[in-house]
């Protein structure tokens, strides 16, 4: 089976480690197609970084209208599915976007059976030409992949009528994301966020939360950059807490690991806006297979990955996260039964190899023609 994967999500090292093994499994030759760079706005470039290639070809590839999620595609990508040859063509993007129509259309050509993955958790009509795209690759993908229960529910009102099923679009490879020796109990535990610093991942709902706890004075590492890292840092020293906050800046995906494990808490505040809601939230379970707790919001898929309720608060509720936080903070034997837990979810559910498990039986199902089983709650086998 000769699988050509088209993703520009793969220029982060570590994702890279589910194709290899992918690429382990029976009868898969593999070639995953990649850009230079991914410009994403209000945080960056996101350079490639080769670091799991092993048993499988991984190409860098040029890419027009970089960073324009609508409208980017690959020049150059007949050229490749002509001499690949593929059975399936997976590409790792929307349904609405001109790189998976363009792909799409020439894998066919190519006899190719094309499946595409979607994110989009919020129902939206796109206008012209966005909508024809989106109806176009509906009619030529043999199948389709959602990474949130909600994104199948928009799927299907819009119009999609095909096989389709709800898988991660990565997991976490639990001997990289492993935990630390066994913490400590601390009167000033570290309490962590790790994401872009934009006003919907809502980093300023835990300063805030942080500021008004009275039981113990935390420390506070915040991870990632973004346009809203200015004013969070004069938020911290607005509410008296400058001097526990400590904003490391972006890491490396190399490095996250360890800059997990250093944590005795994540917290993940997210808050749903018009046009956005967390679909995921990659970064719980690297933290949970690190062995981590994670308090999160109720935006989107949060939940539904965090798998407990009594870790999970309204979106925006500054009081409930506090609370929340003073007990955890206080209780370090539930903190450490809870980082048991935690992991163990990781490993029944999220690991590299489980999640490419399963994109390999819905290839499988692609090449012999029969219909999938009804779509799978997220993260769950």
């Amino acid at each position: 089976m000769r699988i050509l994967m088209i993703s520009k999500a793969l220029v982060t090292g570590v994702y890279q480690r589910k194709l290899e093994e992918l690429a382990a499994l029976p009868g898969v030759e593999l070639m995953a197609v990649v850009p230079p760079y991914w410009y994403e706005e209000r945080v960056g470039v996101q350079r490639f970084e080769r670091a799991y290639s092993s048993g499988y070809q991984l190409v860098e590839y040029p890419m027009w209208f970089n960073g324009r999620h609508h409208i980017h595609f690959y020049p150059g990508i007949g050229k490749i599915i002509r001499s690949f040859r593929p059975d399936i063509l997976h590409v790792d993007e929307e349904p609405y976007n001109f790189v998976t129509l363009h792909a799409a259309t020439l894998g066919r050509l190519a006899g190719a059976k094309v499946m595409f993955f979607a994110w989009q958790n919020l129902f939206r009509r796109y206008p012209p030409p966005f909508r024809m795209i989106e109806l176009a690759n509906y009619r030529l993908c043999a199948a389709g992949v959602a990474g949130n229960r909600e994104a199948v529910e928009v799927l299907r009102r819009k119009g999609y009528r095909g096989p389709l099923d709800v898988i991660p679009q990565f997991g976490v490879d639990p001997d990289i994301y492993s935990p630390g020796p066994e913490r400590k109990p601390s009167d000033r535990p570290l309490i962590g966020y790790a994401g872009r610093l934009v006003n919907e991942k809502g980093a300023d709902v835990l300063i805030e939360a942080a500021s008004r706890m009275k039981t113990r004075a935390p420390r506070l590492q915040i991870i990632g950059n973004g346009s809203e890292r200015s004013r969070l840092e004069h938020l911290a020293s607005y509410k008296g807490i400058r001097d526990r906050v400590t904003f490391r800046g972006q890491v490396a995906s190399a490095d996250m690991p360890e800059a997990l494990r250093s944590l005795d808490l994540l917290v993940v505040p997210s808050r749903t806006r018009p046009n956005w809601k967390e679909q995921f939230g990659r970064i719980i379970i690297e933290a949970m297979s690190s062995g981590v707790p994670v308090l999160g919001s109720n935006s989107g898929e949060i939940p539904n990955v965090i798998g407990k309720p009594d870790l999970v608060f309204p979106e925006d509720d500054v009081d409930a996260l506090t609370r929340k936080l003073e007990q955890l903070v206080a209780d370090h034997e539930l903190r450490q039964q809870l980082s048991v837990w935690a992991r163990q979810r990781v490993l029944d559910n999220f690991t590299q190899a489980s999640i490419a498990r399963r994109y390999y039986n819905v290839y499988r199902m692609m090449m012999e023609g029969v219909p999938q089983p009804r779509s799978q709650e997220s993260g769950q086998e």
